[in-house]
């Protein structure tokens, strides 16, 4: 499997669906018409306006590689993008300088220095697309939003409407071969969400235990957006340039060995929820979560050892 191949299948795992040449003019932004639908100010008297969003893939690959970049440090960056109806395009994205923890992110004085010089330089190439959100990493432990998070988002929609809220868990990512990603909004203060509507049937989240509580407390502050993955014939060649940069970076790896310490964690955390769930079924950990979690960690280990079986015939291995 060369670079071009990996693309393709990453493609589809993905679901990165070519655009028409009618459909391409969503990379033309028009300044009146996003003024015009912006004025109406739609998201007040519907606080779940926004129903998808459609990432390219070119933005999905950037913010993937800088969330992979951070190891187990949280990494943030800014999405451009616009308005077309009730979906929010993301466009493109880029990094931001910033110091993070464990357990957030914290953008400095640098960073906004930086965000405003790239922001002009954006506009003298003739970019004229606004921010339209931020993403940020969750390595390890799924996507949804935090305490902060939420503060953070209902800030920037406050005073930056429309705003949107993205984040990636790269050690998952690496570990299923499938991004994973999550796109959110918040409510606005004092909405009161219908739980029914904001969680699943059986409210699964494959949290860690030492931050299922940050997640139960917060998850009807917020609601989830469809998300969609496109592409450009424009976008070809530079991901392509991308890609390689990619491949090569993660050819060598083993997803085994990269991935072996976040897998046996994965395992303490589930023996953990089940000697919890055998001794207070009511304690924040139900049988289907289990049930969900102990398939999709032997699904991931299944895949790497197809991945290593793979690489080993065509590189030579034993």
């Amino acid at each position: 499997m060369d670079a071009a191949d990996a693309l393709k299948l990453f493609e589809l795992d993905n679901n990165i669906v070519p655009l028409s040449a009618s459909d391409e003019k969503v990379y033309c932004y028009d300044g009146q018409l996003q003024s015009d639908q912006l004025d109406q100010r739609p998201w007040r008297a519907d606080p779940r306006y926004y129903r998808k969003v459609e990432i390219s893939s070119i933005a999905l690959v950037k913010m993937v590689m800088h969330a992979r970049s951070g190891g187990d440090i949280e990494v943030m960056g800014l999405m451009l993008g616009k308005v077309v109806g009730q979906t929010m395009v993301v466009l493109d994205a880029f990094a931001l300088p910033v110091e993070g923890t464990e357990t957030r992110v914290n953008a400095h004085h640098e960073s906004y220095e930086y965000m405003v010089q790239y922001l002009e330089q954006c506009q003298a190439a003739g970019r004229q697309e606004p921010v339209i959100g931020w993403y940020h990493s969750h390595p390890g432990y799924g996507c949804w939003l935090s305490g902060i998070d939420v503060e953070t988002q209902m800030l920037n929609q406050k005073f930056q409407e429309p705003f949107l809220a993205v984040v990636i868990d790269p050690k998952r990512t690496m570990s299923a071969g499938k991004v994973d990603l999550g796109a959110f909004r918040s409510f606005p203060e004092g909405h009161i969400a219908a739980k029914s509507q904001d969680t699943d049937s059986d409210g699964f989240q494959s949290v860690p235990l030492n931050k299922i509580e940050d997640f139960g407390v917060h998850a009807d502050k917020y609601y989830p957006l469809d998300v969609g993955y496109f592409k450009s014939s424009l976008d070809q060649r530079l991901m392509e340039r991308l890609w390689r940069k990619h491949w090569v970076s993660t050819l060598s790896q083993s997803p085994l060995i990269t991935n072996g310490e976040f897998t046996t964690l994965k395992m303490l955390e589930l023996a953990e929820k089940i000697n919890i769930f055998s001794k207070d079924a009511k304690k924040n950990v139900s049988a289907g979560q289990i049930i969900r979690e102990s398939d999709a960690i032997a699904e991931e280990v299944s895949q790497g050892y197809a991945s290593n079986m793979i690489k080993k015939r065509l590189f030579g291995g034993t």
